[in-house]
């Protein structure tokens, strides 16, 4: 069996065009480098069936193989256009979980907001410097993790287990949604200042910020419309979040995968030494994200004594805490998927933050944990 697209008789829907210019300056030459995303896709298929001698035999082998390819083919030459759905999807559902009365009740931890926003967005950043100083092949994998530092926080896991610590919650959605759509304003920025003047590309920041809009912000926007807009709407997404929550879930995992799959080539020849160090690079940087955090919000506490009693709060220091060490996947590949190969393979940009996020989560549950432990003791020693 040989699927073969109907390109004669039906239109042809493409996507629209992103044109990404960027110029990268080594010590020999400069080149310029036209990134283009055109990708189309042909409806409806048409299957056509071969059944010449050799093409199948007894046990219709040969046309599976055959069906088989053409599937992984399609696939392949369409996964931009899947990873950018997926991405949109993410979002949509964010909005659609997003609830008014969560975002009001942090108005009075505000002081300590704003603290968490500019860490995320302003401070943190300045990692992506020193990250770019270490030698490491491929260099994909010191990128990557450059640009991890200029993204905005997790979309879900920070206000997750801010709850499960029993801090304060809704500081922490506060912090997710504003960093998040303040996001979208500032990375490209962040990425033109720190990370492409550093190795030499030119990052057409207008352009990425429009496909930042359109990826992320829109579809956030849509889907809180969608919310309040819809009657009955948000009571179903209410009574079902952990429906969305896993939802939520599958696209976060498609939207990596998709990109890591795309250079998988080029991983193969990765050794896994020079990968795990590439982890443990991740694991260093978000240990030196909860360290900064906490010295920062320590430092505020004493500094503004009883004038701000905001910061002596302890749910409010955990909100931050976990909130600002935190970075998110899903706009980083975004962010990649739209630069195109500006900065090398996406596979391999990719790669190490998938381990950094999974990393950030797990050791952050830890952390969770030992404080409920410690928390409890202490409550029993007071009450002995």
């Amino acid at each position: 069996m040989i699927l073969t697209p109907r390109s004669t008789q039906t239109p042809s829907f493409r996507h629209q065009h992103l044109n990404f210019t960027a110029t990268r300056t080594t010590a020999c030459s400069t080149r310029s480098v036209l990134f283009t995303r055109s990708r189309s896709i042909s409806f409806p298929l048409r299957i056509i069936a071969n059944q010449g001698p050799g093409q199948i035999d007894d046990n219709g082998s040969g046309g599976a193989k055959t069906l088989g390819k053409s599937l992984l083919n399609f696939a392949d030459n369409n996964f931009p256009s899947i990873s950018t759905y997926c991405t949109i999807a993410i979002f949509i559902t964010s909005g659609l979980t997003l609830r008014n009365g969560e975002i009001g009740d942090a108005i009075e931890a505000w002081p300590v907001g704003i603290l968490g926003i500019c860490s995320i967005l302003l401070f943190t950043p300045y990692l992506s410097k020193i990250i770019l100083q270490i030698q490491l092949q491929p260099q994909e994998f010191v990128t990557g993790l450059a640009i991890f530092c200029c993204m905005p926080t997790t979309l879900s896991s920070g206000v997750a287990l801010t709850q499960l610590a029993g801090g304060n919650s809704a500081l922490a959605l506060a912090m997710t949604v504003i960093s998040n759509l303040l996001g979208i304003l500032i990375v490209p920025f962040s990425i033109s200042k720190f990370i492409a003047a550093g190795i030499g590309v030119s990052v057409p920041t207008k352009e990425l910020f429009r496909s930042l809009v359109i990826t992320l912000l829109i579809p956030l926007i849509l889907g809180k419309v969608f919310r309040e807009s819809l009657k009955g709407l948000a009571d179903y997404v209410d009574q079902n979040r952990k429906l969305f929550s896993k939802m939520n879930a599958i696209f976060l995992s498609l939207a990596p995968f998709i990109q890591v799959s795309r250079s998988r080539s080029m991983l193969l020849m990765v050794k896994p030494s020079v990968f795990l160090v590439a982890v443990g690079m991740g694991v260093i940087l978000h240990l030196v994200l909860l360290s900064f955090n906490v010295f920062a919000i320590q430092g505020f506490s004493m500094v503004s004594g009883t004038n701000q009693l905001a910061f002596a709060k302890k749910k409010n220091a955990t909100a931050y805490v976990l909130v600002a060490s935190q970075k998110t996947l899903p706009v980083m590949v975004a962010v990649v998927e739209q630069l195109g190969g500006a900065f090398g393979e996406s596979g391999l940009l990719v790669l190490p933050c998938v381990a950094a996020h999974l990393n950030q989560i797990i050791m952050d549950s830890f952390f969770v944990n030992f404080w409920l432990r410690k928390d409890l003791a202490s409550e029993s020693a007071k009450v002995a």
